[in-house]
C-alpha cells in the first residue's frame, strides 16, 4: 500500500475530509476535491475508484486516528480521572467540526451504503475500545465492577449534554 502513504494521497484525503465535514458528502464533487487538493482527476482516480471509495477512506482515516488518540490517552502516565477527562475531550473534539449535513448524507442515503459501512466499522472500533477498557480495569485504572459498555454510554451522554444548547445557555463568560 505504498500509494496510500504518498503525499498526494494524503492531500486528497485531507482535502476531502475538510470539504465533506464543511459541506456534506453530496454537495462536494470530485472536481472540487481535485481543485482544492491541486491535483488532476487522473491522479485522483489512481488512488480512488470514485467519490464513495474516497469517503470510506476518509472515514477509515478518521477512525484510525481516533483510535490511536484514544489509546495514547488510555495508556498515558496520568491519573484515571485525567484519562477520563482527556477521553471525553477527544470525543467532543472529534465530533465538533462535523457538519450536520455530512452526517445526514451518510445516514439518510441508503443507496450509498455508507450507513452500513460506518455502522460495521463503528462496531469493530467499539469492540476494540471495550477490550482496552477491560485491560485498564485489570491494571486498576478503572473500577472493575463497571461494565465497559456503561462507560461508552455515559461518555456519549456526556457529549450530548455538552452540546445541548439549552444547557449551554446557562454558561456565561465573565468579562475581565
Amino acid at each position: 500500500m505504498a500509494r496510500q502513504r504518498s503525499k498526494k494521497y494524503k492531500e486528497i484525503l485531507e482535502t476531502a475530509r475538510q470539504l465533506f465535514w464543511k459541506h456534506g458528502y453530496r454537495r462536494v464533487t470530485v472536481e472540487e476535491i481535485c481543485r482544492e487538493a491541486e491535483t488532476s482527476k487522473m491522479t485522483f482516480y489512481r488512488y480512488f475508484s470514485n467519490k464513495l471509495e474516497l469517503a470510506k477512506a476518509v472515514f477509515d482515516a478518521v477512525a484510525e486516528k481516533g483510535m490511536h488518540d484514544f489509546k495514547a490517552v488510555l495508556y498515558s502516565d496520568t491519573s484515571p480521572s485525567e484519562k477520563l477527562e482527556n477521553m471525553l475531550r477527544l470525543k467532543l473534539e472529534g465530533t465538533n467540526e462535523i457538519s450536520n449535513e455530512f452526517v445526514s448524507d451518510f445516514y439518510n442515503n441508503e443507496d450509498l451504503g455508507l450507513k452500513q459501512y460506518i455502522e460495521e466499522k463503528t462496531q469493530t472500533f467499539l469492540k476494540e475500545v471495550i477490550e482496552d477498557i477491560r485491560i485498564a480495569q485489570q491494571k486498576g485504572w478503572f473500577r472493575k465492577d463497571m461494565k465497559p459498555e456503561f462507560f461508552l454510554y455515559m461518555s456519549q451522554k456526556s457529549i450530548d449534554l455538552m452540546n445541548d444548547e439549552y444547557l449551554k445557555s446557562f454558561i456565561t463568560r465573565r468579562r475581565k
